[in-house]
């Protein structure tokens, strides 16, 4: 039986696996389909890790951290988790090869995704000028203008974020009306290098091999086509959560979550269900940054080893 199985090999479950191994506990396994480190290795740049001097790639940046986190006894298996069940006072992690693994805590930290925008030209410039974090990558634009697509609160906020930092910011929403809060439309339109390109279909993100060049707007009332010239393009149409590891059979889910699905946890990230914790950006309210999500595995491996004792 694992004292620990940790499901998801980025910064949350490799810290998690590091304090968890270090501090003591002898058989804790990480569950991970490829090679650990996380969303984070698909970054073209990170310059905002603490202690990180040069800036270096998210491939770059987590290169280390998968041996670091072995070397007190963290094993990986290139395996995906299908299913995480309550066994009595245990867990049962079913995996996708048929097998089942008895444990008795569980992590889950297997992040989210941005959802796509669905555009032309949204793979071909992703990390080349298309963007889903402002805060990652807003300095790189610095005094130019760049374009926010979205209408949640997520899109307003990074609209207000990036205003901040580059000379203009286009808003630009399918609809005319927002899905944000109030509050937070009125912050974004008291900014006044916040333009609104609302009611338009993005059509097409432009570029050559230096990246992004621009944006191609469709108005949906008179099909009238507008050319946006900006290097980048901050696309945050929403996430999609990946706590599918903790539904069962009947639909509902073994802990609870909001309706989101993101994990619902406490200060120390422990959910509703005993031994069973979420760390990162799977958890409720994360800040999807990597030393936030860094820090998360360490708080919930240090409370891990305070449950079992």
């Amino acid at each position: 039986m694992l004292d620990l199985a940790i499901i998801g090999g980025g910064p949350a479950g490799l810290t998690a696996g590091l304090y968890a191994t270090r501090g003591g506990l002898k058989n804790v396994t990480m569950f991970e389909m490829g090679m650990p480190g996380g969303q984070i290795t698909g970054s073209s740049e990170i310059e905002n890790y603490p202690g990180q001097e040069k800036v270096v790639s998210g491939m770059e940046l987590m290169q280390t951290w998968p041996e670091q986190a072995m070397r007190f006894g963290l094993k990986h298996e290139m395996q995906q988790v299908l299913k995480v069940r309550k066994a009595g006072d245990n867990f049962e992690v079913e995996l996708a090869d048929g097998s089942k693994q008895e444990a008795r805590a569980v992590l889950l930290a297997t992040g989210s995704v941005p959802k796509k925008g669905g555009f032309k030209g949204e793979k071909e410039f992703f990390g080349r000028g298309i963007s889903t974090c402002a805060t990652c990558d807003g300095f790189f634009y610095k005094n130019k203008e760049v374009a926010v697509v979205g209408g949640g609160d997520s899109a307003l906020e990074e609209a207000v974020y990036l205003s901040k930092i580059c000379s203009k910011v286009y808003l630009v929403h399918r609809r005319d009306t927002y899905r944000a809060a109030p509050s937070t439309i009125e912050h974004m339109r008291a900014c006044e290098n916040i333009e609104e390109v609302t009611n338009v279909t993005v059509e097409e993100v432009i570029g050559d091999n230096m990246g992004v060049t621009g944006l191609i707007v469709k108005s949906k009332e008179s099909d009238e086509l507008r050319q946006l010239d900006v290097p980048g393009v901050f696309v945050f149409v929403g996430r999609d959560v990946l706590s599918d590891a903790l539904k069962q059979d009947d639909g509902s889910y073994l802990c609870a979550v909001n309706e989101q699905t993101e994990v619902v946890v406490d200060l120390k990230m422990r959910t509703n269900v005993p031994g069973l914790y979420a760390a990162g950006d799977v958890r409720i309210e994360a800040a999807k940054q990597v030393v936030c999500a860094a820090a998360d595995g360490a708080t919930a491996a240090v409370d891990i080893i305070e449950y079992l004792g």
